[in-house]
């Protein structure tokens, strides 16, 4: 009994150290399981259809196996990715990273946890949340993705003449972000452009038109010049224009051509004035020996044309000689026979004889009938 009270007082004596040690293993244990999430400083840079790493790691470093890591963009729930108990969930991934995720899972022993991506889009680029939950404890860090894109190399098209040179087409697709595009001449200065278009395409890359017009004096020798400012890398396609493409002003040509340009004008205006004017006189003549015949002159005799008169055919204020060669004013309209061949309208007359390229109509002016060409009524 002795003995066992002996124990029960050593123990008893040596409690307080017990307490002590078992409090200081404790703390000792809890300050072992905190942990910090380390990222990069600065964004990562991704190329287009390339696959990247999202580096993120515990420290101290330490197994990751039995917790939690997800990582998301801006909503917690609506993950990128998620380990957890084990394996990967995919129930609440973001549908245009489904495929495109892998964790490095042999690096979770010694705190790894990055998180690689593949076949980078345009839209991959942001921020990215690290996120590891250990029990009660949490850590995060933010990690930056920038994407970027090489375009084709620029291909360059003449296009056509404008005013002061020939119109130079450059174009160039499939460049992230917006690329810097410029003319540059044989000594690398900067030649302004005439136009200047940027637009993105359905995937999100690039495409870009530049043009400029270049004279025969200047800028023969250019280069188009594409530029990528996030990756520093650039394309350039080179261009050499004869100057036996430009047209040759020579300026006592151009005014010859403007005096001979005046001088046919003049000569084409004066053929068609003239021509006018003998076309004007002839209907001049004409009316004058239809509606004012003789003008107060004695017509000439019929019987110098050998013209037989045709009675069926005269209007009722004219009266014919027995003969048929002669024809007066009757001063007052006549009671004659109807006949659809007699005229109306005109005091005319046909004859009955084919003369020239018509037929004869004798019209009424002053106090004599005049001889003119008809064609009928």
């Amino acid at each position: 009994m002795r003995s066992s009270l002996c124990q029960i007082c050593r123990v008893c004596t040596s409690l307080p150290g017990f307490l002590t040690f078992f409090i200081t293993f404790h703390i000792s244990k809890v300050e072992s399981a905190q942990f910090t999430v380390v990222g990069p400083d600065q964004p990562v840079t991704a190329i287009v259809g390339e696959e990247i790493v999202l580096p993120c790691r515990l420290s101290p470093n330490m197994s990751a196996e039995n917790m939690e890591v997800r990582w998301f963009r801006s909503e917690f729930t609506y993950y990128v990715h998620l380990y957890r108990d084990g394996t990967d969930q995919f129930g609440g991934q973001m549908p245009e990273y489904r495929t495109r995720t892998a964790f490095w899972k042999d690096g979770l022993t010694h705190g790894n946890v990055s998180l690689r991506i593949l076949n980078i889009r345009p839209s991959d680029e942001g921020q990215y949340t690290c996120f590891v939950i250990d029990g009660i404890t949490n850590e995060e860090a933010v990690i930056g993705l920038k994407v970027a894109a090489v375009g084709s190399n620029p291909i360059i098209s003449v296009e056509d003449y404008q005013p002061g040179g020939i119109h130079v087409m450059c174009r160039s697709a499939e460049w992230y972000p917006e690329p810097q595009v410029l003319w540059r001449n044989a000594q690398g200065h900067h030649i302004p452009s005439l136009s200047e278009i940027k637009s993105p395409k359905a995937n999100g890359l690039f495409q870009t038109e530049i043009s400029v017009v270049i004279s025969g004096h200047s800028n023969q020798n250019l280069s188009c010049w594409v530029r990528n400012s996030l990756l520093d890398r650039e394309k350039e396609s080179a261009i050499y224009i004869s100057a036996l493409f430009f047209p040759s002003v020579n300026p006592w040509m151009v005014a010859l051509s403007v005096i001979l340009v005046v001088v046919l004008s003049f000569i084409i205006l004066n053929v068609y004035l003239l021509r006018m004017k003998g076309n004007l006189q002839r209907e001049l003549g004409w009316k004058r020996a239809v509606i004012c015949p003789g003008l107060g002159q004695t017509a000439p005799p019929l019987e110098k044309e050998d013209v037989t008169l045709d009675p069926h055919t005269a209007h009722p204020y004219l009266i014919l000689s027995e003969d048929g060669k002669r024809v007066t004013s009757a001063g007052a309209r006549q009671v004659l026979p109807d006949n659809p061949e007699r005229f109306d309208t005109r005091p005319c007359v046909l004859g009955r004889e084919s003369f020239a390229s018509g037929r004869h109509c004798l019209v009424r002016g002053g106090q004599d009938p005049a001889l003119v060409l008809g064609a009928g009524r």
